[in-house]
């Protein structure tokens, strides 16, 4: 390699690296998203697998919502169910939209979860949404989502 060829790539390897430095010195954010809605938030220590509820209905809207102030965005559903309305909290914005089976008002649900109460209102924290035939798994019984899979 010539010498001129050795300096212009140690300036460009300068230039990207005075590019990346104030990513780096940020510090680590987490995934795209995901602020909140996986790991050992507030959020996540709301769940608790003794208050399981599980129930049928139909969607009555569909919605993005913030749980918790500093939160990213997220979805959640309301279902009137045989004797109420339940506000079923899904998961993250950016998580939700990407699934294959897309909930929308007036399609019938069986749902599971856990009962929590957030700002002093009642609310679900879904682990398994079934409609039809199809089945999505949003949590493990513990509560950790399938979008923090990665942490396993």
């Amino acid at each position: 390699m010539k010498r001129r060829e050795a300096i212009e790539l140690c300036m460009i390897g300068f230039g990207l690296l005075a590019a990346v430095r104030p990513a780096l010195a940020q510090g680590w954010r987490g995934w795209r998203g995901s602020e909140g809605w996986a790991g050992p938030g507030p959020y996540q220590r709301l769940y608790n697998p003794q208050s399981a509820y599980s129930a049928a209905g139909t969607i009555v809207s569909v919605q993005s919502f913030v749980p918790i102030k500093g939160m990213a965005p997220g979805v959640h559903v309301m279902v009137k169910t045989s004797s109420e309305t339940v506000d079923l909290h899904l998961g993250p914005v950016w998580y939700v939209e990407r699934l294959e089976q897309q909930l929308q008002p007036g399609d019938q649900i069986e749902f599971r979860g856990s009962r929590v109460t957030i700002d002093g209102k009642p609310a679900v924290i879904a682990t398994e949404i079934k409609k039809g035939e199809h089945s999505l798994v949003l949590r493990d019984a513990n509560g950790i989502p399938a979008w923090a899979g990665w942490r396993r």
